[in-house]
């Protein structure tokens, strides 16, 4: 099987060239080679692949900004998600493509089973929903809709990263602790995706890591794990506050915990705890 991975630079395309089965060809775009904003761009891309599956991992997530760049998020995530849905349903490409639990509002409180209406609140949120809709209207069940939240990687800016530099750097900080979801390293997902792929899984799913955990958890959670692997040299004073401490431009979830049991069923996976991933992860860090 050939695979073209669009968003190959970042967290998640990383994770999944690295992660490639043997039996598969994977070929790796982005920009520049591919321009997301250009419909001859991308038709040229896929065209000269000739793939046999597709995985779009590429986004505008910059979910702040998106509410004055309206148009750069809806081009992305779902004109060219449009045109690329097109592109597989002509050419007889199956489609694997990657989207957000900013598509729901986070006021269920219980975790979201993938067939739940979502409600999205932000721009970023209602041009990935657009996005998807864009796929299930042209691909119907030939496709692969994979829902994921707070991924992080050993590679690139996530928070992981960031708040192992900031405390390094600060005296103290303080962490929201009432935006409820699941860390979720992008290494599992990107092995999630292979074995979706090798067993022909289609459908809308969700995947993360498993358990719950706020932003202040996490927080807690990676400079405990960062003291024990020697990442930090000195715990610092961590402390909760509510989001209306630090307002955004755009709403959040509140409560954002994806329901994962359909997906690790169907692929036979069992479920890790973010914890132990994040542990994982971490020890790529190390010198």
């Amino acid at each position: 099987m050939k695979v073209l991975l669009l968003g190959s630079t970042g967290q998640l395309g990383w994770e999944l060239q690295r992660t490639c089965p043997e039996d598969i060809i994977i070929e790796s775009c982005d920009f520049p080679r591919v321009d997301f904003y250009c419909t001859d761009s991308i038709s040229q891309c896929i065209i000269g692949s000739q793939p046999d599956c597709i995985i779009n991992a590429a986004a505008y997530t910059a979910v702040d900004k998106a509410e004055q760049e309206k148009d750069s998020a809806c081009r992305i995530n779902h004109q060219a998600v449009l045109e690329i849905a097109e592109h597989c349903r002509k050419n007889r490409i199956s489609l694997v493509h990657i989207s957000t639990d900013f598509v729901f509002n986070g006021q269920n409180y219980k975790p979201y089973q993938p067939d739940d209406t979502p409600h999205p609140e932000s721009v970023y949120g209602k041009s990935k929903l657009k996005g998807e809709q864009a796929v299930l209207e042209i691909l119907g069940e030939k496709a692969l809709i994979i829902r994921t939240a707070w991924l992080y990687s050993s590679h690139g800016n996530n928070f992981v990263r960031t708040m192992l530099k900031l405390m390094n750097e600060k005296q103290s900080l303080n962490i929201i602790d009432e935006q409820i979801g699941t860390p979720t390293w992008a290494n599992g997902l990107a092995r999630a995706i292979w074995t979706a792929l090798e067993k022909k899984i289609f459908g809308i799913f969700h995947w993360t890591d498993a358990g719950v955990a706020s932003w202040y958890d996490f927080a807690m959670a990676i400079q405990e794990e960062g003291m024990r692997t020697g990442l930090l040299d000195n715990s610092i004073p961590v402390f909760p506050v509510s989001s209306h401490q630090f307002p955004t431009p755009a709403k959040r979830p509140m409560y954002s915990v994806l329901d994962k049991t359909s997906f690790w069923q169907a692929t036979g996976i069992d479920p890790i705890h973010w914890r132990a991933q994040l542990r994982s992860m971490l020890k790529e860090l190390l010198p």
